[in-house]
């Protein structure tokens, strides 16, 4: 028996070690294919002055933003989004506990930094005063009564996967905020839950063209139809890539998709860069109000801020034509606002943060006396409370996200949108990946992200002493400047006076 046992034990040994020399014998097989490779290519200098060793510069690159975001970079130093901001949505959307202990990580003397004034004699909690519905759209047939101050801002049906957007759809609903299409047109997949719909309408009219890709007035009637959608938004640009219309990739395009967009299947959709027939501002708001008495709906337009002058031109134009010709809202978005794909010198260089265009706009509408009668959207980067507490204080009447609500259907920031390969199912149409996602369980998170940030943009302003969030004013917010001392910030931006021109139609 002992023999048998050696004899199993020894044959076994031989059969691994044969085993073991054959792969060792494959490696070096391989290296030397590799090298004789790298030694004999031009394309890259690396390779062949270093073969087979030069091979692992570009794999230590594309793994290296995967150790910096779990291994080495603080809580404090990501980009776009730092792991404090995307920990706090995280533990939002799952509804836990949300406090944190022993102090602060944010450093809190960095210039730009917001600090809320908070009163000696904050709101008591049966003081304060849940959130009013804010009518937008008064010379409308169907006014638009929004109640929630935040909602989820613009993403295409194309750019995120079936299942995200059911999950944004449903959690919408429960969350009573309101949810943009993005400029990629209107889906089964947007309707399903139940939300009110803002239906974008991009340079290319997605889902609102006809076969040459006009504005069909047909088919703006047929949306305009269901009850859901409350309101259409004219994206002139986005903080992303101002100057350059969307980009879907082919890969993207299913024919679900291109059913949808009314493009061809599996072809790049790449939107022009501007309408072409806004020309001007007097073009503007002929588009504008042409839609607005087609659908009979609130009628706005998204842009990036760089030049501002136009908005004079623009105030000083709704005036010549009457104060019923005005958009009924503008959305502003920011320079560092995200996208699926876009050049980097655009999404790097061009076009104004939020921080500076917020106040831009907000001035010049107050100036012209248009204030109450154009709501105003800020969006781009604003995920957290403070943030949102910020931007209406400014004077934003509403803060879309989008970034946000991404991160609360389980986005990790692997930077794979534009791939087709993204790990969580959100920006992929391939179905392994997809089935990651659950809507029904994400649409809660979708929700809980919400609610939970509502619920702590009410903290900031009962600290302040007011007893609903957009009451909140500029008053109640320092701004720290680059000598860390913080400057109020009705000082760095006085709410300008009307002009004297335009004070007995504001009265009116």
């Amino acid at each position: 028996m002992p023999d048998s046992v050696d004899g199993a034990m020894s044959s076994s040994l031989s059969y691994l070690s044969s085993v073991f020399i054959f792969v060792i014998g494959l490696a070096v097989l391989a290296t030397v294919v590799i090298f004789i490779i790298d030694v004999t290519q031009t394309a890259d200098a690396v390779r062949r002055n270093y073969p087979v060793l030069g091979r692992f510069r570009s794999l230590f690159t594309s793994l290296g933003e995967f150790f910096r975001q779990y291994f080495f970079a603080m809580d404090r130093e990501e980009m776009p989004f730092n792991r404090a901001e995307r920990d706090w949505i995280g533990r939002a959307s799952k509804g836990r506990d949300n406090t944190v202990a022993f102090g602060s990580s944010k450093l809190l003397n960095a210039p730009g930094t917001a600090i809320f004034v908070n009163c000696p004699f904050p709101t008591l909690d049966e003081d304060a005063i849940e959130m009013q519905p804010l009518k937008i759209g008064p010379y409308s047939r169907k006014p638009y009564d929004a109640l929630s101050f935040f909602n989820i801002s613009a993403m295409s049906y194309g750019a995120l996967s079936a299942p995200a957007v059911r999950a944004l759809s449903a959690g919408a609903k429960m969350a009573r905020c309101w949810m943009n299409t993005g400029e990629g047109g209107l889906s089964s997949h947007h309707l399903e839950g139940g939300a009110d719909i803002v239906f974008q309408i991009g340079t290319a009219k997605y889902g609102v063209r006809d076969e040459h890709g006009n504005l069909s007035d047909d088919k703006l009637k047929e949306v305009a139809a269901l009850d859901q959608v409350k309101m259409f938004e004219l994206k002139l640009s986005q903080g992303a890539k101002p100057g350059k219309g969307g980009i879907l990739p082919g890969v993207k395009v299913t024919p679900e998709i291109a059913r949808i967009r009314g493009i061809l299947v599996g072809h790049d959709s790449i939107s022009p860069n501007r309408h072409p027939e806004i020309n001007d501002t007097g073009s503007l708001l002929d588009m504008i109000n042409h839609i607005r008495e087609v659908t009979g709906k609130p009628v706005g337009f998204k842009a990036v801020l760089g030049s501002y002058g136009w908005l004079h031109s623009l105030a000083e134009e709704i005036h010549r034509r009457g104060i019923e010709s005005a958009p009924d809202f503008i959305t502003v978005d920011s320079g560092d606002g995200g996208t699926g794909a876009a050049p980097m010198p655009l999404m790097d260089n061009v076009g104004l943060v939020i921080r500076e265009s917020l106040p831009l706009v907000v001035d010049i509408l107050s100036e012209y006396g248009l204030r109450q009668r154009m709501k105003v959207i800020a969006t781009g980067k604003l995920v957290t409370p403070a943030e949102v507490a910020w931007a209406l204080a400014t004077g934003a009447d509403f803060v879309n996200s989008a970034r946000g609500f991404m991160f609360s259907l389980g986005c990790i920031q692997s930077l794979k949108c534009n791939k087709n390969t993204c790990p969580t199912g959100i920006t992929t149409h391939n179905e392994r990946l997809q089935k990651g996602l659950n809507p029904a369980d994400k649409s809660v998170k979708v929700a809980n992200f919400c609610k939970n940030l509502v619920h702590e943009v009410e903290l900031i302003s009962h600290s302040c002493g007011v007893a609903r969030p957009r009451l909140l004013k500029r008053k109640h917010v320092r701004i720290v400047q680059t000598n860390g001392v913080s400057v109020a910030m009705d000082e760095l931006y006085p709410q300008p006076d009307v002009l004297p021109q335009y004070t007995a139609e504001q009265a009116a």
